[in-house]
């Protein structure tokens, strides 16, 4: 289920092809939702993605992140312990916003960068997959910023079934939901994802032709 609040707008890199930005709480299936764009001919652009090529190791991210939080967070081959990062992190907000103010800019302009190449290829959309969108200044390089989110309860038992140990899932959970009401005032469309699948990307295969139709 979609809901609309507010329409397309014109991002701000001029890209020929429209900009959507999905932003929501980890496991409420952003990356599902990508999945479904690019299968209709969507470009996709991973924050996440770019974040791990910029902790790769040697690299100037990594090595500001570790001269900020110390050796421990390194891996003997050198890159960062995402992991072990995450949860001092996810438990600190003051420590969260310390590693933001090192990654979000060095991120911002790499996907600034992979947006421009992509529109170059002509797709039907662009996608940013970024979960800090807002955060990190980005939502005006999007013609809409649909949130995709489902009932705590849901995003729980699916980051669990992927393995991750409960305690871990709850204390994401717990510290992405300070971040829900920004996110609701940014987006221009809510996507539940509470729903079966086949519910899920029907809505997302209309929510796709409402967007092209609003380019026109």
């Amino acid at each position: 289920m979609t809901e609309l609040r507010g329409g397309s707008r014109r991002g701000s890199l001029g890209t020929r092809s429209p900009v959507i930005g999905l932003i929501g709480p980890i496991g409420c299936g952003k990356s599902t939702v990508a999945g479904w764009l690019a299968d209709r001919g969507a470009a996709v652009v991973d924050a996440d993605l770019l974040t791990r090529r910029l902790m790769s190791p040697g690299a100037p991210v990594t090595e500001a992140v570790i001269a900020r939080f110390g050796g421990e967070y390194r891996r003997p081959d050198g890159a960062l312990d995402r992991a072990a990062l995450g949860r001092l992190v996810f438990s600190d907000p003051d420590r969260l916003t310390e590693l933001e103010a090192i990654v979000h800019p060095a991120v911002s302009r790499l996907g600034e960068d992979e947006i421009r190449a992509a529109d170059r290829t002509g797709p039907a959309a662009i996608v940013l997959e970024a979960v800090k969108l807002v955060e990190a200044g980005n939502g005006p390089w999007c013609d809409e910023i649909w949130l995709v989110k489902c009932e705590p309860e849901t995003q729980l038992a699916r980051l669990t079934g992927r393995g991750m140990a409960e305690s871990d899932a709850r204390q994401r959970i717990d510290a992405q939901a300070v971040s829900l009401p920004l996110w609701r005032s940014a987006a221009t469309r809510v996507l539940r994802t509470d729903g079966s699948p086949e519910e899920t990307e029907k809505a997302v295969d209309a929510a796709l032709r409402e967007t092209l139709a609003g380019r026109d």
